[in-house]
């Protein structure tokens, strides 16, 4: 594929307003809830804001977020690997600072909403509506997510909470 061609196809790829965010949206509008949408006053533009309850979503795409990156890194050149090794970095401090500001942050990723959106907007709910995040709780989701590794690690894909608890 010539450079040019190459750029033209990167070019339409969106950012903001994806097929699962949007599917994700529709999912949460019909249950009622209201949320701001990519806006510039919180930090990292979080796909969802839900101010009156300090919860952000973030819906990653499977390959620019890395899910599962050190399965396919070696298939990536030199460019890609630290594109994709950047935004992970990225993600893990803007979790970090909206953590520390009072947020609650939410990770979903892309393949979790294309097999079970349910799931996926009653986790926001639950969350949304001043319940506990089962995922913080080291218990394993049904939106894909292996069992004991949260939404957090998976962008590390390091290790899991049973690990860490020593069990």
């Amino acid at each position: 594929m010539s450079p040019e061609m190459r750029s033209a196809v990167m070019a339409r790829i969106k950012g903001k307003n994806t097929g699962p965010e949007l599917s994700l949206g529709k999912e949460l509008a019909r249950r009622g809830l209201r949320w701001d949408r990519h806006t510039k006053d919180v930090l990292g533009r979080p796909d969802f804001v839900f101010r009156a309850s300090r919860v952000v979503v973030f819906v990653d795409g499977d390959f620019w977020h890395g899910w599962r990156l050190p399965a396919w890194l070696d298939k990536l050149s030199a460019k890609w690997a630290q594109k994709i090794t950047s935004n992970r970095l990225r993600d893990l401090l803007v979790l970090r600072s909206l953590r520390r500001s009072g947020w609650r942050v939410l990770r979903i990723w892309e393949h979790q909403i294309e097999q079970d959106l349910t799931d996926c907007a009653d986790r926001v709910l639950r969350v949304v509506s001043g319940g506990v995040d089962k995922m913080r709780q080291a218990k394993a989701w049904s939106c894909g997510a292996k069992p004991g590794i949260t939404i957090y690690d998976a962008h590390k894909n390091t290790r899991s909470l049973r690990r860490r608890r020593g069990k």
